[in-house]
């Protein structure tokens, strides 16, 4: 759960701004959308199948590049 205390003689629009951060960094966005609608499982690991095969592609790059 993300918490955003004010600080002293902080401006409203500055305590949203943080909390948007806060919320974009955590990821909180990301996930409502993607948990909204129902996902079949095939859909779901094929989904997790490219993000980890991105994931290799970016460490075989990364050690090349060394």
């Amino acid at each position: 759960m993300i918490k955003v205390r004010p600080r002293p003689n902080e401006p409203v629009q500055q305590l949203m701004r943080r909390l948007k951060k806060l919320c974009e960094r955590e990821g909180v966005l990301r996930e409502m959308k993607r948990t909204a609608y129902y996902e079949k499982p095939s859909d779901r690991n094929r989904r997790a199948m490219r993000k980890a095969k991105r994931r290799l592609q970016k460490l075989a790059t990364m050690g090349s590049e060394a």
